[in-house]
Order: structure tokens, then sequence, then C-alpha cells
């Protein structure tokens, strides 16, 4: 079994793009409820699917597999229920890290998170100047919760 250690902040500037180069993502979900999820994304030119557990403080169990792009695109357009999350991923190295920052865009324009994925719960980090508040425990900021109850 595999295990996602995460945590999430706001991004308070956009320093993080001298950095890196965004790519663009399209994700939406088969499944969504208190056990967990299953997700479906496009990101740049792959697809992937993605099963998540129920979150227990920063961790849960994540299993995510590379699936053909045709079929994620019509797992998108016929399987799942829109709206769907749209956002540009940038990843940035940091203090021995890599910090995926994502814009989203559509309803959930404006908002700009960062998330770093961690060995174990108790690794200690150096945060980028970029980086703000963190809001690991606060499920508006779950893509999932994204869809229907968007940022704006």
């Amino acid at each position: 079994m595999s295990t996602e250690i995460e945590r999430k902040f706001l991004v308070n500037s956009d320093a993080y793009k001298r950095e890196a180069e965004g790519v663009y993502y399209r994700q939406n979900y088969l499944s969504n409820n208190e056990s967990g999820v299953v997700r479906v994304r496009i990101a740049g030119d792959k697809g992937y699917l993605t099963i998540k557990g129920k979150s227990v403080g920063i961790s849960r169990s994540e299993f995510e597999y590379e699936i053909p792009l045709d079929d994620a695109e019509v797992m998108l357009d016929n399987l799942c229920t829109l709206p769907e999350i749209e956002k540009v991923r940038y990843r940035v190295s940091f203090g021995g890290f890599v910090w995926e920052v994502d814009e989203f865009s559509g309803k959930n324009e404006g908002l700009v998170v960062a998330e770093i994925e961690l060995p174990t719960e108790d690794t200690v980090f150096e945060k980028p100047d970029w980086v703000g508040e963190e809001v690991s425990d606060d499920a508006r900021y779950y893509n999932s919760n994204l869809l229907n109850h968007p940022f704006k």
C-alpha cells in the first residue's frame, strides 16, 4: 500500500513562477464520499486514475495508475459530473523537496495552493517565501470539495 503524507498551504506571491513552467490539468471524480475518492486526471498529455482513502491527519492511502489519454478524456467527458477542476501546476524544487503549486481556473479562479509530500508526518522542512498560511486540515481546500463548493 502507498501512503500519501501531504501538507497544503496558501500561496502569497507568484515568485514560484520564476522557478518552473506550468502544466495544464483537468480532473474530476468517479466517486467522492467519506471513505475516499476515485479521481480521473489529465496532466499535460498523460492520463491517470487515482484512488485515495480517507484522510487521517495529513496521511491517507493513495494508488495512482497511468491510463491511456483517450480513456481519461472519455471518463472526464462522459462519466464524471460537471464542473471539473482545471488548474495549472508548477513543480518547484526547494530545500530538498518538490513543491507542487496549483493555480486554479474556472469557478476556483484566484485560488493558489502549494503542496509538499513528505516521507513522514513529523518531517522538518523549510518553506519558501511565497508559502503562506497552512490549510492542510481545512477541507475547503481539498480538490474534491472545490467541485461542489468553489473558491469564488
